[in-house]
């Protein structure tokens, strides 16, 4: 699933935007999960959250009036917030046909997204007669790729709660499926084999796991450093990623809640403590 050499010259990480979608049904807080396509170039076949690489067009001045993300002044990442939260909204309606607009329902959502392809995101924003609200997206990290992999980015995470009306549909194309569940729902499938994660990916939902509402995680988001994590390949011992905080990474502080290693066992990455 992952390509790690730690005698490869590390590339540049690529900007690149994450978003975990929460709502609360009967009584739980769950998140959206999709499976990337077996045949993608990275992390196929993988349970993710929607997202992708920042690009041009989410740069452009057409968003600037836009309100930014919560917490975005505190990103010290080379994106901008705006840019960032742009390539969110836009990965979101791509993969899943969400879309954080007052009043949008789900099937006004699925016909924007075919239109993608002819008018890009600007054009089917600007068909609108509501804002998109950036200000929806509330910052929760950020991972940067560790130096070893053969592909890296510099990922911004958000929350942000399901918009009224919308549901979500898989773009049967970058995903095969569209999946709600519980943050231990999904910890509990990862762990029986039944789906794969990377590490980030299983990080989130483990810290999501002790929130009962999508308002305590909202709240969770805010407590959040927003500095770089960024993983250091340690081949030692089988292999594992060190965090920061962990006697074998050069950052000292910790970054982020949990164990400071992610160990092999059983072909996947698992949190542990040294």
């Amino acid at each position: 699933m992952l390509d790690f050499d730690p005698n490869r010259p590390p590339p540049l990480p690529r900007a690149a935007s994450t978003v975990l979608v929460l709502r609360q049904d009967t009584g739980l807080l769950q998140v959206l999960g999709i499976l990337r396509h077996p045949r993608s170039s990275f992390l196929g076949g993988v349970l993710a959250f929607p997202g992708g690489k920042v690009d041009a067009g989410d740069r452009a001045g057409a968003w600037a009036h836009l309100e930014p993300p919560v917490h975005g002044e505190r990103l010290q990442a080379p994106e901008g917030a705006h840019a960032l939260a742009v390539a969110a909204c836009r990965e979101l309606l791509e993969e899943v046909a969400i879309l954080p607009v007052e009043g949008l329902d789900q099937e006004q959502a699925l016909a924007l997204r075919a239109r993608l392809p002819a008018e890009g995101f600007v054009g089917v924003l600007g068909s609108l007669d509501r804002p998109l609200s950036l200000r929806s997206l509330h910052t929760f990290g950020r991972w940067v790729t560790p130096e070893a992999e053969a592909r890296r980015y510099d990922a911004t995470f958000f929350l942000l709660a399901l918009p009224a009306g919308q549901e979500g549909r898989s773009d049967e194309h970058e995903t095969t499926a569209a999946l709600w569940d519980s943050p231990a729902g999904f910890l509990g499938r990862w762990e029986r084999g039944e789906l794969q994660m990377a590490p980030p990916t299983t990080r989130m939902l483990e810290l999501l796991s002790g929130c009962a509402t999508v308002e305590e995680a909202l709240a969770l988001a805010g407590e959040q450093s927003l500095k770089p994590v960024c993983p250091r390949f340690v081949a030692e011992g089988g292999g594992f990623l060190a965090l920061p905080g962990d006697p074998e990474h050069e950052v000292r502080e910790r970054r982020v809640a949990g164990p400071t290693r992610f160990v092999q066992r059983d072909g996947r990455f698992v949190s542990a403590d040294p």
